[in-house]
């Protein structure tokens, strides 16, 4: 199938939902369990939490579209904690998009989205080793390692990778 990336719109949320849970089950459930991984999603990816992201002025949300069904999703903001650094804070493809270019592509456009931002940071859970190897592919390194990735308390430890990004 084609996916064409393009900017979300709030009227995205529910199909961005069903991207999300489906992704977060089929990525997360073997390393944390089902029950956890529903929290999460309820959780980390309520209708309200879509929407502020598609919403914040200085965030980029974009999606893969063939017209019929959303494939994938990425959402990224400039880093506060950080000058010139941007945080890429969700990118999940369909599992039946993957391996079709889907998640490189949304990335290749996110990535010129901030023409001041010279990197790019991306928390990855420790356990998702096929995540580390796509963003390797990308470029990224890893620079360090962080005890709660997603939330406080979340209990789920990260590699936090960095990609340095081209002039504009």
């Amino acid at each position: 199938m084609v996916y064409f990336v393009r900017t979300a719109g709030e009227a995205d949320v529910e199909k961005i939902r069903a991207v999300l849970a489906e992704t977060f089950h089929d990525t997360y459930d073997p390393f944390y369990g089902a029950d956890k991984v529903s929290r999460m999603v309820g959780s980390w990816n309520s209708a309200a939490a879509i929407r502020s992201r598609i919403l914040k002025k200085d965030g980029e949300f974009l999606v893969a579209d063939s017209g019929k069904d959303i494939g994938g999703m990425g959402y990224a903001a400039p880093y506060p904690k950080m000058d010139k650094t941007v945080m890429l804070h969700q990118l999940y493809v369909r599992p039946s998009a993957q391996g079709d270019g889907v998640g490189r592509d949304i990335f290749a456009e996110l990535e010129t989205c901030f023409p001041g931002a010279e990197i790019m940071r991306v928390e990855v859970a420790l356990l998702n080793v096929r995540a580390m190897s796509f963003y390797q592919r990308l470029g990224f390194v890893e620079v360090d390692r962080m005890e709660e990735w997603g939330a406080p308390n979340s209990g789920l430890p990260a590699v936090i990778m960095e990609k340095r990004l081209e002039s504009h």
